[in-house]
């Protein structure tokens, strides 16, 4: 891709700039150094274009939900060498493919699923996040408490992937404070240490509720909007 007009884009850099002092601020308050914290910018439903615009900034790291648009974008900007973070659910069938682009996959929610990236032809071993869903409605996606031990045994007998820690999506305000629910996620992370001690990782806080995630010690936050601005009407 050449260059890159960025008045297509009319205040992204700020945007930028001001989520990143954001993050800042609350490693600060934290008592956090903000080099322990991972952004992730979520680019769902926009151009590639932005994404380069993006990169031209200086961010390396780019979430997707959606295997094909990822895929695809992928592809287009493979000469940027960024790293690509899968974030949404994942179909067993749709495994393979994504682990060819994805650096991450932070949906692990299932051993099916485990077993579908175990046969992977990568070059390179995928970091993986176990999801768990924090709530008690089975739609929102992610592996309930109990079994998320089961699901990181099983990534841990896979040679290709390799287990980084936990990642969750806060339940609503009004069901519980993210602070809260962060602070259980937290706990799950501690979970995951004891079997093993590398996989310190916790992907939690989005645009609403980041600075709690950082006081709850997150290390990848997946921020979209705040930076992209409005999400584009899906294709």
């Amino acid at each position: 891709m050449g260059d890159v007009d960025f008045a297509e884009f009319p205040g992204l850099g700020e945007r930028l700039v001001s989520v990143r002092q954001g993050i800042a601020d609350a490693c600060r308050s934290a008592a956090r150094d903000p080099e322990e914290v991972t952004l992730i910018v979520v680019t769902k439903f926009h151009p590639a274009a932005l994404v380069a615009a993006l990169a031209q900034l200086g961010v390396r790291d780019v979430g997707e939900n959606r295997h094909q648009e990822a895929q695809a974008k992928a592809e287009e900007l493979a000469a940027l060498e960024l790293d690509w973070h899968f974030i949404g659910q994942l179909q067993t069938k749709k495994a393979r493919q994504a682990a060819r682009y994805a650096s991450a996959i932070h949906s692990i929610d299932r051993e099916r699923l485990v077993d579908a990236l175990a046969t992977a032809e990568v070059d390179r071993p995928v970091e993986a996040f176990v999801q768990v869903n924090l709530t008690d409605d089975p739609g929102r996606g992610g592996a309930a408490p109990d079994e998320i031990e089961r699901i990181a045994e099983r990534v841990l007998e896979t040679p290709a992937l390799r287990l980084r820690g936990v990642m969750a999506v806060a339940p609503l305000p009004e069901e519980e404070p993210p602070a809260s629910a962060f602070a259980r996620l937290r706990d799950y992370s501690e979970r995951l240490r004891r079997l093993d001690p590398e996989a310190t990782a916790i992907s939690a806080g989005m645009t609403h509720d980041y600075p709690e995630a950082v006081a709850a010690g997150a290390t990848h936050l997946r921020i979209g909007s705040a930076i992209t601005g409005k999400r584009p009407d899906p294709r």
